[in-house]
């Protein structure tokens, strides 16, 4: 793995953009985050789909970056992108939220 991170960012246009050291399992982080591969002449543009608005750009950067992190890549998540409230750990941003765990009883002796 390179030590080089993955810059996940908002063009000059708008977009929501990943570049940098991304290798075959990386680019399925990213897709399974929602971002989409398309063929460029230098490689492949991975970026969110434009229609979503900014809080949808914000949550699933976020969450890529997430995701990234955990798979031990480094990551330069633009802070522009953080969204307004984070969803719960560990759960993608469009699952329902978890219930609050129950304690358990204390073994019998």
């Amino acid at each position: 793995m390179n030590d080089t991170p993955i810059r996940i960012t908002r063009g000059p246009g708008g977009e929501v953009e990943a570049e940098g050291p991304i290798d075959a399992f990386a680019a399925s982080i990213l897709e399974r985050a929602g971002f989409l591969a398309l063929p460029a002449l230098y490689g492949t543009w991975f970026r969110l789909p434009f229609d979503r608005g900014r809080q949808w750009e914000n949550e699933h950067a976020a969450f890529a970056a997430r995701m990234l992190a955990a798979a031990r890549y480094p990551i330069a998540l633009d802070a522009g992108l953080l969204p307004n409230t984070p969803p719960a750990a560990g759960t993608h941003p469009n699952s329902p939220p978890r219930p609050p765990r129950q304690p358990r009883p204390a073994p019998r002796r």
